[in-house]
């Protein structure tokens, strides 16, 4: 790594995704949610609304977080590439 990459914060980069991982795993942790049940139910998501838009399936992130009061909330990130034609068209 060069001077300027931690210079402008890139070894801080590395560092926060570590963080960042390890809050994800302690939410599931808590929340009592298997990693498995959130993949599940991200691909019933996908099947669902792959019906009326085409996504980017691969971006798509579905995570679990901690909101106010300490309430577990479920959060998806869907890039959508464009809106299929409407029934019947």
């Amino acid at each position: 790594m060069s001077f300027l990459d931690r210079l402008f914060g890139q070894e801080t980069r590395s560092k926060d995704i570590a963080k960042q991982r390890l809050q994800l795993v302690l939410v599931h942790d808590r929340a009592g949610i298997p990693a498995a049940l959130i993949e599940l139910i991200k691909d019933e998501i996908i099947q669902v609304i792959s019906k009326h838009l085409e996504i980017d399936r691969e971006a798509m992130e579905v995570n679990l977080t901690v909101a106010e009061k300490g309430q577990n909330r479920l959060v998806a990130d869907i890039p959508i590439i464009h809106v299929k034609e409407p029934y019947g068209t």
